[in-house]
């Protein structure tokens, strides 16, 4: 029986690139000459760092268009509330999301179920799998959760015949 997997997965290795382009990119920028701006991580959990809200924000567009051109969907961050440091200086955690939550996995199931198509949908761990009696209904189905499922990065993999 046909079948593949519903993940939301990131290149760890790709986010890091980023955020090292980042850093490179505010550290030779004009407008940011003395200003302790900064992207620090640990593993998927980020911190952004500046001197006020305004170069906060200039800080997370660098980092979304590096995120971007290193083909990383700027979906899977969730921004955190911006924290006051010292005086004006301000940082803001992000958390890079892996995995397909349990509410948006319930969410997919329940849209596959109410869709009629003939397939099967079961929630494993981070992960949704689809089974089905022909490759067109999963077909149908990626296509169904493509257009219907857009808040979060979705990847179809682990097709098996």
């Amino acid at each position: 029986m046909p079948s593949f997997d519903i993940v939301s997965q990131v290149d760890k290795q790709e986010v890091k690139n980023a955020i090292e382009q980042t850093n490179r990119e505010v550290a030779n920028r004009f407008d940011f000459k003395g200003s302790d701006a900064r992207v620090e991580h640990n593993e998927l959990q980020l911190t952004v760092f500046a001197d006020d809200e305004f170069k906060l924000g200039q800080v997370l567009d660098v980092l979304r268009a590096r995120l971007s051109k290193r083909n990383v969907d700027v979906r899977c961050l969730e921004l955190g509330e911006t924290e006051k440091i010292s005086g004006d200086k301000v940082k803001r955690p992000l958390t890079v999301r892996v995995g397909v939550a349990q509410e948006k996995a319930k969410s997919i199931v329940k849209l596959l179920k109410e869709s009629k198509i003939k397939v099967q949908a079961a929630i494993q761990g981070d992960a949704v799998r689809v089974s089905g009696g022909k490759k067109d209904d999963l077909q149908a189905a990626i296509q169904l959760v493509r257009q219907s499922v857009i808040d979060v990065p979705l990847q179809y993999v682990n097709f098996r015949d």
